[in-house]
């Protein structure tokens, strides 16, 4: 899961993302409706976490932007206990949920992980594609049967072709999914190739299709 925490509250936003990092969640952040405004642009995201009092905007226009660029992604709005007015609006604007100051990290986690499998996988937790099983509660993976053990890379690429289905994803797409905007820092996507390889192996080892293709230059496509 990638995801975007649009917080103007620099501790809380930490918190939130040192608390969902631990996982197999890429974690961004943003601190303004500027920061917000830039990364949605730049950058797709599964789900954006959305403060609606921002320092210079209001976040409900964040919202409005996304829908226009992206209407697929998920959106969670935590706001004051007083915002009522603000979390109606949100809803009515596309939002998934809403969640009130103070909250507890674990029922937060449990919220985004419910608008991911609501948004991707029509709220299943059992992931199908031919032969490929893929549980996304344990991580667990199996090819006709058979587990196999994947790195969280691998995991997190294969999830992200099967949600993709049918569509061509660039290196850059992928390595974006993958490391967020860390890829800022990279001088080469070659090491996407490499996850795609050893994914590839690990399928096929199992008697497993080859559902990865390469498509000479433009990226992959995960296909039948």
């Amino acid at each position: 899961m990638k995801l975007l925490i649009v917080e103007d509250e620099h501790e809380l936003a930490e918190n939130v993302r040192a608390y969902l990092s631990r996982g197999d969640v890429i974690c961004e952040v943003a601190f303004s409706f500027q920061e917000a405004q830039d990364k949605l642009l730049s950058f797709d995201y599964d789900i954006i976490l959305l403060d609606i009092m921002l320092p210079d905007g209001n976040g409900l226009n964040v919202l409005r932007l996304l829908k226009k660029i992206n209407p697929e992604t998920g959106v969670l709005i935590i706001s004051a206990k007083n915002a009522l007015d603000d979390k109606v609006n949100g809803l009515e604007l596309g939002a998934d949920d809403y969640l009130t100051k103070p909250f507890h990290l674990p029922e937060l986690n449990a919220r985004l992980n419910a608008i991911y499998r609501r948004r991707k996988f029509q709220g299943h937790t059992i992931v199908d594609f031919h032969n490929i099983q893929i549980n996304t509660d344990t991580h667990d993976v199996t090819v006709n049967g058979n587990p196999i053990i994947l790195t969280l890379k691998e995991y997190e690429l294969l999830l992200f072709f099967i949600t993709n289905k049918n569509r061509v994803l660039t290196k850059q797409t992928i390595a974006e999914h993958l490391w967020g905007d860390n890829v800022d820092f990279m001088d080469s996507f070659d090491f996407v190739y490499q996850h795609i390889k050893n994914l590839r192996k690990k399928i096929t080892a199992e008697g497993g299709e080859d559902y990865i293709k390469t498509i000479y230059g433009l990226g992959y496509k995960f296909s039948e």
